[in-house]
């Protein structure tokens, strides 16, 4: 799944203190550190599906994405990974975040492994989140979908980003899955490009009349390689 250098870097960060750890990280090419990201807190996501039932490329995911690989302002100042606001009831520290708006508040803890518990919690104590766990746990495209249903995220973008994360770095692995879902689910207005031999993003760029910097967007690429077969999300 991971070259042997990947896993020798994601233990090497492992066994170090956080603020090392965040230095060594961003020292990584984008790729690279999302490789390492994933090794880093696979076994943590795995034990948090276990007792809660959230998938545990889901949990990766979404701490890929909303934490930036572990290198997010947020992230390393309060090692919140999942950008959970403080919420009416949070009783535990906080920080301010400039987000949707300006210096919101947002929760703090003392050690990520907390930050994944109470992304767990979050998820399994809230009513809006409760057809979710009605999902198969291997079923990562549902639940991509259902969070953004569910009002996780204001991004509209935000399931598709999921997705393409969990299957770009093989993420659905650790949920116990032999294969990716190969017939994801998508809206009718969706457009989606096959990576074919010789594409770059330019060209695909060019091709379809957006930006280079849109479809890294869209499809929540940490940098311009591409792989033959590949899908992009086009808007």
């Amino acid at each position: 799944m991971y070259t042997t250098e990947v896993k020798r870097a994601a233990k090497k960060i492992e066994n170090t203190p956080p603020k090392v750890s965040t230095k060594k990280l961003e020292e990584l090419d984008a790729r690279t550190r999302m490789k390492v990201y994933a090794l880093q807190y696979a076994e943590l996501a795995q034990n948090e599906m276990k007792k809660y039932g959230i998938p545990a490329s889901i949990t990766l995911a979404q701490g890929l994405l909303e934490s930036q690989a572990g290198i997010g302002q947020l992230a390393v100042k309060s090692n919140n990974h999942f950008g959970i606001k403080c919420h009416k009831g949070w009783n535990g520290p906080s920080v301010s975040h400039d987000d949707d708006a300006k210096g919101e508040c947002f929760r703090k803890y003392k050690r990520v492994d907390q930050s994944y518990r109470d992304h767990s919690e979050f998820l399994s104590n809230r009513e809006r989140y409760s057809d979710l766990f009605k999902m198969k746990k291997t079923d990562y495209v549902s639940w991509a979908h259902g969070l953004k249903k569910a009002g996780y995220a204001t991004d509209p973008q935000y399931a598709y980003k999921l997705i393409s994360l969990i299957e770009r770095y093989e993420l659905w692995k650790f949920d116990g899955s032999k294969e990716p879902i190969t017939t994801p689910k998508t809206s009718e207005s969706e457009k989606v490009y096959v990576v074919q031999q010789g594409d770059t993003l330019y060209s695909i760029s060019k091709k379809f009349d957006l930006s280079v910097e849109k479809l890294m967007e869209l499809n929540a690429l940490p940098s311009a390689d591409l792989s033959i077969g590949q899908q992009l999300k086009l808007k």
